[in-house]
This record gives C-alpha cells, sequence and structure tokens, in this order.
C-alpha cells in the first residue's frame, strides 16, 4: 500500500495544464483569473481532495492567521477554562490556535517558543513556567513577533501581560477572615520565584497590617509544590504548634483541601476552631465538605482578554504598540468552610 500524503498545488497545475501561481490565485478567488478557471481548479481539487498549506501560505504571506499558546500544565482545571476561552475568542476573530505544554520545564518551554515561531505563528499566548528564571529567549521572541502574557508572568518582560487582581484578591480573602474575628492566621504559599505567589503573600502581608494583626513568622509556611499533599502536610506543622492558627488562607483550592483532610484527621472543627479560605474556585472546592471559601478566577475572560489584545498587537498598522498590564476583577465565594457561625 502507499503511503498517503496530501495532493500539492504542483500536481493540480500538471493536471490542469496550467500554471501553479493560476492555480493558487483561482482557489483564492483573485479577481484576475475567470470564473470559469476558479470553477475547473476548485472543481479538480475537490476531487483529488486537495487542503491547502496553511504554514507554506503564511510564509508567503507572512500571515497564518495562528496563534501559538504555551501553558505549564494542560490538564490544570483553570489553565482548561483559559484554554476555553482562548479558542472561543481566536475564532471568533478567524484564528486558529495550536497549543503546548511546558510541563514547568524551562528548557521544553524555549523548545516550544522555537517551534511556534518556526511554524510562523502570528503571536504568542505563554503563561510561564514555574521558575523560569532564564528570559533572554522569550524576549529574543518578544522582538521578533508579538507576545502575550496571561496568568504566569513577569515584570521583566515588557510585553502586555493578563492577570487577575492576585494582591486585591487576597486581601479580601484575608479581610472576610478578620471580620470573622480571627487573628492567627496562617498562609501556605509557595516558596519564592512565584509571580502569583509573592502577590498574594503581599496581599495576605497587607491585610495584617491594615487590621493592625501581627506578622507571625511561624504562621507563614512555603513549599515548592503547592499541591494537595503538601497543604495536609504543612496544616501538619501547623497543628502541632503549642498555638495553633485558628484561621489558614492556603494560595491554591489544593493546598486548601489538603489543610481541610488533615483538619477532619485530627478533628478541629471547621471553621469555629480553625476557618479555611482557599484559591481558584475549582471544582474540587465545592465537593469537599464543608466546601471551600475560594476566591473565583474568571479564566474564560482571561483568555479572551488575552486573544483580543495579542491580535490587536498584530494587526495594529505600526510596531509602536503600547505594552500594559491588564487586571481581570476576581471575587471572594463564600463557603462552609469560613461561614459565620
Amino acid at each position: 500500500m502507499s503511503k498517503k500524503r496530501n495532493t500539492t498545488l504542483k500536481e493540480l497545475s500538471k493536471e490542469l495544464n496550467l500554471s501553479i501561481s493560476t492555480v493558487s490565485r483561482a482557489l483564492n478567488d483573485h479577481p484576475d483569473i475567470s470564473q470559469d478557471t476558479k470553477d475547473r481548479v476548485k472543481k479538480l481539487a475537490k476531487q483529488m481532495n486537495y487542503v491547502p498549506n496553511l504554514f507554506a501560505r503564511g510564509f508567503r504571506s507572512r500571515e497564518t492567521h495562528i496563534l501559538g499558546v504555551i501553558v505549564p500544565n494542560i490538564s490544570h482545571l483553570f489553565t482548561s477554562t483559559i484554554l476555553k476561552g482562548v479558542i472561543e475568542e481566536a475564532e471568533l476573530r478567524g484564528y486558529r490556535v495550536i497549543i503546548s505544554e511546558s510541563n514547568n520545564d524551562e528548557i521544553k518551554q524555549v523548545e516550544m517558543l522555537n517551534t511556534m515561531t518556526q511554524f510562523g505563528v502570528d503571536g504568542i499566548l505563554m503563561s510561564l513556567a514555574r521558575k523560569t528564571t532564564k528570559l533572554e529567549e522569550v524576549l529574543k521572541v518578544f522582538n521578533r513577533i508579538p507576545l502575550v502574557l496571561f496568568d504566569k508572568v513577569s515584570s521583566k518582560i515588557p510585553c502586555t501581560q493578563i492577570v487577575i487582581n492576585e494582591e486585591e484578591a487576597a486581601f479580601n480573602a484575608v479581610e472576610h477572615l478578620i471580620e470573622l474575628g480571627k487573628e492567627r492566621i496562617a498562609i501556605i504559599k509557595e516558596t519564592e520565584n512565584s509571580y502569583n505567589s509573592e502577590k498574594r503573600y503581599a496581599g495576605y502581608l497587607r491585610a495584617l497590617n491594615q487590621y493592625n494583626i501581627p506578622v507571625r513568622d511561624k504562621l507563614i509556611l512555603s513549599t515548592e509544590d503547592i499541591s494537595l499533599a503538601n497543604g495536609r502536610r504543612l496544616t501538619n506543622i501547623l497543628l502541632s504548634m503549642k498555638k495553633r492558627p485558628d484561621a489558614i488562607f492556603a494560595i491554591t483550592d489544593n493546598a486548601a483541601i489538603g489543610a481541610i483532610k488533615s483538619l477532619h484527621k485530627f478533628k478541629v472543627k471547621i471553621p469555629e476552631e480553625i476557618a479555611v479560605v482557599g484559591f481558584s474556585n475549582s471544582i474540587n472546592s465545592t465537593i469537599i465538605s464543608p466546601s471551600l471559601t475560594t476566591v473565583d478566577q474568571p479564566g474564560d475572560k482571561i483568555g479572551r482578554t488575552a486573544v483580543r489584545f495579542l491580535i490587536e498587537e498584530i494587526e495594529a498598522p505600526s510596531n509602536d504598540v503600547m505594552t500594559k498590564t491588564v487586571e481581570i476583577k476576581t471575587s471572594l465565594i463564600v463557603r462552609d468552610s469560613s461561614l459565620r457561625v
């Protein structure tokens, strides 16, 4: 059996006894080509199952109408809601999307950036891998084609960045706990080098300072992988203290759910003894018992906004594009884990 392959423009032109350029223009409804020729070309193209090579066309026209998207983890629920917004908004505006995953690996992230540019995408949307430190390759791409960062961003890259109001959201979450009468509020966050974690930590500190609550170093716990297992592990440490916290603010829902599991194990009453607040409003926040108070991140809106700004840069008549940081508003969803008793 012969190997399957796409019909080429050259094969169509040979069959029709026309030049390749005439066939190409006929397929693209060029006004210089007669209707009779267009009909003949399109009829044969259909018979021979001809599919246009978008990349080849893109290299000729310098436009592919394809956007590249690079994310740390496709399976992450919040990321999937962002990607849904990206795909739907791109299609509305006549663009296709290629999605790739860096697996939080900086080397793979660079490889994906280079692959996207080699494919000739018109622009790239990217959420940075955790611990991205070498920004030279990202800056090289930024200097070649439009680049917009979202969710995991860096102030060292002077491109448009779409983020949520991280600090304000964390402030509101901790303020909510303070209004419940909580004063020993622990935080479970990531180790340094995370834009999101540092912003949320800043919101935590601002809330404590604004309400004249002392910052207790023992109640500030960090982990590299902000997972359910580590949320559980760090809560075990908090419960072993002589003076336990009366509330826990975890910067992800997974860590907050880990905290709840640990509190259950040690028969701690939630929220009477220790209230818990998470961040992201994942589906698991409603399944866990008690249901988790959490910050709702509008992923769909983040994705759509990122696409709009990227296409605006792609289609800008000049290279003088004003880069900006766009903050998307969040809301605090209060549930049983911090209800006033």
